[in-house]
């Protein structure tokens, strides 16, 4: 199994540069009246990049919560939490 790299601040707000990029090349797609074929490419690599994002932020998140659940003795608080950060997400 391999172990992955703990994203940063930075990674993430590299990684969400560069989806704004996408979403800004969408959009001068859309005013220069180009092909559709484009821009569902490039629709379908911001939605991949976002979810990307998001997975990332949403392990954190969790790491996060059970972590101070353990730390505080408060199971019920982080279980609910959790399924806030889930049903967000999904």
């Amino acid at each position: 199994m391999t172990k992955q790299r703990v994203l940063t601040r930075e990674d993430i707000a590299h990684r969400l540069a560069r989806i704004a990029g996408h979403a800004n090349s969408l959009k001068r797609l859309w005013e220069e009246e180009r092909d559709y074929n484009d821009m569902l490419v490039q629709i379908t690599a911001v939605r991949a990049a976002l979810d990307q994002v998001a997975r990332v932020i949403l392990e954190q998140h969790l790491q996060q919560s059970i972590h101070e659940a353990v730390e505080q003795q408060q199971p019920e608080q982080a279980i609910r939490e959790l399924k806030e950060a889930l049903d967000r997400f999904v």
